[in-house]
């Protein structure tokens, strides 16, 4: 179980890695790049959901943490929210070919670093729930942290496009405002996560 439970974070680490990778790749031309980027995240994916039904199999068969068996099950289950949102992202990016202006490229490579952030410390809380409950509440400051800085990143690149940016089309901005929306749904997803861990650290010490 602890073996399969490290093998599921490994995938969602490692689906947003991707994730980060593929945008920084579609924002600098890199197709090929980018293209084998969401060949990873799609099989990254569909890896974790064969290994959270194991999962899930083994907590029934095995009557394992019955106290708690459905609450771990829910936060893995949210917890693959995350990698599923980011694989749909990429997936958007491959299909629908957005055009980003040069002067909006590094603010959206930002706030792509930002959610992802959000995402590595949440896993990174999520092992440590397993091992040392203690010691969760400061990583999930982190989250919530960088969850915070992506919205207002978010704000900010919705603000230039349509106040600044009038050698845009409007259907232009309003695809970069759609894209923008979707990273911040990767983020929002972590602070899901975030507080579903919390409650259970309250709920293991009572």
């Amino acid at each position: 179980m602890i073996i399969n439970i490290d093998e599921y974070f490994n995938n969602v680490e490692q689906g947003n890695f991707n994730f980060k990778q593929g945008v920084n790749h579609y924002l600098d031309g890199e197709t090929d790049e980018f293209e084998n980027n969401l060949r990873k995240i799609k099989k990254l994916e569909s890896d974790a959901d064969s290994i959270i039904r194991k999962i899930e199999n083994d907590f029934y068969v095995y009557s394992l943490m019955p106290n708690y068996s459905s609450d771990i099950l829910n936060l893995l289950e949210k917890t693959d929210d995350i990698i599923d949102k980011a694989k749909k992202v990429l997936s958007q990016f491959d299909v629908e070919a957005p055009y980003f202006p040069e002067d909006l490229k590094n603010d959206f490579k930002r706030l792509v670093s930002l959610s992802v952030k959000s995402v590595e410390n949440v896993i990174s809380a999520a092992r440590v729930f397993f091992t040392a409950p203690n010691l969760v509440k400061d990583k999930l400051q982190k989250v919530i942290f960088y969850e915070r800085e992506t919205d207002k990143l978010a704000t900010n690149i919705k603000r230039r496009l349509f106040k600044e940016m009038d050698f845009l089309k409007l259907s232009e901005k309003i695809h970069i405002r759609y894209f923008t929306l979707h990273v911040e749904e990767v983020s929002d997803a972590s602070e899901v996560v975030a507080k579903m861990l919390s409650s259970l650290v309250i709920k293991i010490k009572m």
